[in-house]
């Protein structure tokens, strides 16, 4: 934020210099208010926020860094490329309004931010999308409507629509002049992006509480879930805790998704798009705690680097190891009485959850 000091109370548009009001590119904090008898002339109404910005900087950077280690150590080459990508984005992004504030006339710092938080949240998605593939192995196939492939290529090519009609509008944007109507344009291809999003994330968590109603009430008799990761299910951190993790991950996703439509319907100089506190909380935070789900409860942590790739619908060749050494440690706590399963074929479900203890 500069130092200057101009009181421009007294300024009008009628006495103000009319060489920067018709092109406010030239503008400074020092010669131009970022408000003008109601008129905007920076391209927000606020200072960004320099402690917040930073703060959201960092913890993006410490996110970055635990998913290199995470996705490096556990071989989750997809999902931490997805990641990486987004988290740069969000990183880049929170820089641009960083600088955005030492210059609240720069649009290369405006277009900065906006693109790459725009853009960023899709490649989250993504590697949700990934994740659910693989937990239809895990559970069994015929658990789900369609076959993990199919949720795989039909979302991500609904994540680049989405992304191509995002990167698109902020491409259109970018060379129009400002407040001109090509630039209105560019918005609205932006928000176009936005909304199309916002429905890929609705149908896919419409698809995703369909495949869990699908695990936990299968009815008795029915085909039994996959035998090879059913130590894996077995587990507290798996079940129910890294499904929840992950759904709200793309719940907070669509929070936001679905705000930045509203933001964004109304053009730069709309009043959400000015808005500081709730672009902070519906934007930022929620990204926070969606990277946060899914770098704290990464799929590596939790379903493991042999089952993360046997999981895979590409995966062809059978790991005997991982057979032997599943079936070693089944019987092992099935022994101690410490087995835990969904009740899909149990002929008693008390637990209203869907799981029973079975004891030795």
């Amino acid at each position: 934020m500069s130092g200057c000091t101009t009181d421009w109370s007294n300024v009008t548009l009628a006495t103000f210099n009319q060489t920067l009001l018709n092109d406010t590119s030239l503008c400074t904090s020092c010669t131009c208010p970022l408000v003008l008898d109601g008129v905007q002339l920076s391209w927000v109404r606020y200072y960004p926020s320099l402690a917040g910005n930073v703060l959201f900087t960092a913890i993006f950077g410490l996110y970055l860094a635990l998913q290199f280690f995470f996705g490096i150590q556990h071989k989750t080459w997809g999902f931490l490329v997805a990641m990486t990508i987004g988290l740069l984005l969000e990183i880049i992004g929170y820089i641009g309004r960083i600088l955005l504030r030492s210059d609240m006339f720069s649009f290369s710092w405006f277009l900065m931010y906006l693109v790459c938080l725009t853009i960023g949240p899709a490649f989250f998605s993504a590697a949700i999308y990934l994740t659910l593939s693989r937990l239809i192995v895990i559970y069994g196939q015929q658990k789900a409507r369609f076959r993990p492939q199919v949720y795989t290529y039909v979302f991500i090519t609904f994540d680049v629509i989405a992304l191509v009609l995002q990167a698109a509008g902020g491409a259109v944007a970018s060379v129009a002049s400002a407040y001109s109507s090509l630039q209105n344009t560019g918005v609205h291809i932006m928000v176009g992006g936005l909304a199309w999003q916002v429905f890929s994330l609705a149908l896919f968590g419409l698809l995703s509480l369909d495949f869990w109603w699908r695990v936990i009430h299968s009815p008795p008799g029915s085909e039994p879930m996959n035998q090879t990761f059913e130590l894996l299910r077995s587990r507290r951190s798996f079940q129910p805790l890294f499904m929840i993790a992950i759904f709200l991950a793309g719940l907070f996703i669509f929070v936001r998704s679905v705000f930045r439509c509203a933001e964004l319907s109304n053009g730069f100089g709309g009043a959400l798009a000015n808005d500081q506190i709730t672009f902070m909380v519906l934007e930022g935070t929620m990204m926070i705690l969606a990277c946060g789900l899914l770098t704290f409860f990464h799929p590596g942590l939790i379903i493991g680097r042999k089952a993360w790739a046997m999981a895979s619908w590409k995966h062809k060749n059978l790991d005997t190891s991982f057979e032997e050494e599943n079936s070693h440690r089944l019987n092992q706590r099935k022994k101690h009485g410490l087995f835990y399963k969904l009740s899909n074929n149990s002929q008693t479900s008390s637990v209203g959850d869907g799981f029973e203890i079975l004891r030795h």
